[in-house]
């Protein structure tokens, strides 16, 4: 598996504040990202059992930055599904 590219990483990094205040990271959605396998069940547990909304988040964008392009990929996908305004925030030729 392919870790991300730099300009992939980069957008994590830039927009991190962004998505930290605009993705809504409901159990729904933490169970799709799962379905989907951007994240594995056992992060999945990980992640609804962190106390505080901001630090789950927080977790998963750790998570899909030293992850695979075929999870962020997947990441964007789920995310034009459920979340589409924040997809141009993590595309390398926009946001």
């Amino acid at each position: 598996m392919r870790p991300l590219d730099d300009a992939q990483k980069c957008k994590m990094i830039v927009n991190h504040a962004q998505l930290l205040s605009q993705i809504d990271l409901n159990h729904s959605f933490i169970t799709e990202l799962a379905n989907s396998e951007v994240i594995s069940w056992p992060q999945r547990e990980h992640i609804v059992n962190i106390l505080q909304p901001r630090d789950r988040l927080h977790s998963l964008l750790e998570l899909l930055t030293r992850g695979s392009v075929a999870s962020f990929n997947k990441f964007i996908k789920v995310l034009s599904n459920e979340q589409e305004h924040i997809v141009p925030l993590l595309l390398t030729d926009g946001g």
